[in-house]
């Protein structure tokens, strides 16, 4: 007969939740604090800071096993679909998404070489996880700082990012192809039978909706209500995906970006908006703080402490082999990407050069197959955490001289929730129900967005 949860393991649940307690208030503290220094120094940063306070080598207040690690993986899986969401997959078509490819190509091969060159030659793994690391750019970490810095509809936010998804792109695909236990060849394989698993997955909606309009209806029927049918379907594609790339031994952030650029694909224009406010919601108001807590929590300060050198070493390598190629590329090619001036590809390189999810990633598997050790795995963790604090606060200081920006330092629009009424189906005319086959009108919206500028604009309803 079942009595209930053994003492160890209630024990355990118990160390999880409190765990996850600390973890949140960790998340609540950092948007704070970064609000009193005037958003000069990104919530991410102390999200970090915070994790390595709470962590088992400062107080010991949380632990990142169990539950918590499960939690963190998804938090990483969300931050790499938002990237991959983010991503203009047209724009990467064109010259100055070419340029994009070329240039990373360009800062993994000098990172490569430098790290063979100056460590163990013998040993090209590690310069390969070297490599990958300092050659990654943190999209998903640049995209709210992009947005609070009022660039995003500008030249150089669109540059941002297309070298921000081929930064995390490049260095994902470079991971499972060159740090695989397995042969190339095999690994390669591996890679194409998986992005044949991810069309089928992402032809299956269209299959779906045309087999099947009834489910398209209750999915936008449900929406706004308890059910969260959208955001579920959504969080459907991301674990689908990520379980893919874990049945395949790859990484599971190839799994989430492929599942970001096929939300792109799918989700049609007019509901972009609101789905982004959910996908938001759901990502960095829960899962995201998650993982930078945790990997805060990895951190021991004291390695900086013992080698605080090679931590700066470290910074200005990423700078060199990341920023300087992105500067370069600007500077000498004709990229097409409206960039006019030097302070804006200044400011490009600064944001290229902006790294931390792949280090952390990277880390992880270089550290569980023992390619580096432990020392060198803080170190790249904190290089790249330093990156998030010093290279946008650099960029939005060069922003302010930017004598192209007319609107420098405007932030993004501020946008609200607005519910609007939809008739019952009862009261709906004939030829508006023949005419949308059962879909919500164009403009009759179970809810929208709209900038605060919009709604005190409108004209107000008069009562009759």
């Amino acid at each position: 007969m079942w009595k209930g949860r053994c003492p160890m393991d209630h024990g355990a649940i118990t160390s999880e939740i409190v765990s996850v307690m600390w973890i949140m208030i960790a998340g609540l503290l950092s948007p704070l604090l970064s609000f009193a220094t005037g958003k000069r120094v990104p919530g991410v940063v102390f999200m970090l800071v915070l994790g390595v306070v709470i962590g088992p080598h400062v107080l010991g207040l949380a632990e990142s096993e169990g539950a918590v690690s499960l939690l963190r993986e998804l938090g990483l899986g969300m931050l790499f679909l938002l990237a991959g969401w983010e991503i203009e997959v047209q724009s990467m078509r064109g010259r100055s998404g070419r340029a994009a490819i070329v240039t990373w190509a360009a800062s993994f091969t000098v990172a490569f070489l430098a790290a063979w060159l100056i460590f163990d030659r013998t040993d090209v793994l590690q310069a390969i996880v070297l490599a990958i690391a300092v050659s990654s750019t943190a999209m998903g970490t640049l995209l709210p700082v992009v947005k609070d810095n009022g660039i995003a509809h500008r030249p150089v936010g669109r540059a941002v990012m297309q070298h921000g998804a081929v930064g995390e792109l490049g260095p994902i695909l470079a991971m499972a192809l060159l740090l695989s236990t397995r042969a190339t060849w095999l690994t390669l394989t591996i890679l194409i039978l998986f992005f044949v698993g991810a069309l089928i997955i992402a032809f299956v909606p269209r299959t779906v909706r045309a087999l099947m309009p009834w489910v398209e209806r209750a999915l936008l029927d449900g929406h706004s209500q308890t059910s969260q049918t959208v955001i579920r379907s959504v969080m459907v594609l991301l674990t689908a995906l990520m379980a893919l790339a874990t049945v395949f031994e790859l990484d599971i952030v190839l799994g989430a970006f492929a599942a970001g650029i096929i939300l792109e694909v799918l989700v049609p224009d007019k509901f972009k908006a609101t789905m982004n406010a959910r996908i938001d919601a759901v990502g960095y108001g829960f899962l995201i703080p998650i993982f930078f807590v945790t990997s805060g929590m990895t951190i021991d300060p004291l390695v900086i402490v013992k080698n605080p050198w090679m931590f700066i070493a470290i910074i200005v390598v990423i700078l060199i082999a990341r920023g300087l190629p992105i500067f370069l590329s600007e500077q000498l090619l004709p990229t097409h990407s409206g960039i006019e001036n030097v302070n804006e590809r200044f400011q490009l390189g600064l944001y290229g050069a902006t790294a931390l999810p792949i280090i952390v990633a990277v880390t992880d598997i270089a550290q569980s197959r023992e390619l580096i050790g432990s020392d060198a795995a803080n170190l790249l963790v904190c290089g790249g955490a330093a990156t998030v604090l010093l290279f946008p606060m650099l960029a939005s200081t060069l922003e302010k001289y930017n004598p192209l920006a007319e609107d420098s330092g405007k932030p993004e629009p501020n946008y609200t929730w607005i519910r609007v009424a939809v008739p019952p189906s009862d009261r709906r005319s004939g030829p508006q129900k023949e005419k949308d086959n059962g879909h919500l009108e164009e403009g009759e919206k179970l809810g929208e967005l709209k900038t605060n500028d919009e709604i005190a604009t409108e004209p107000k309803k008069t009562k009759h």
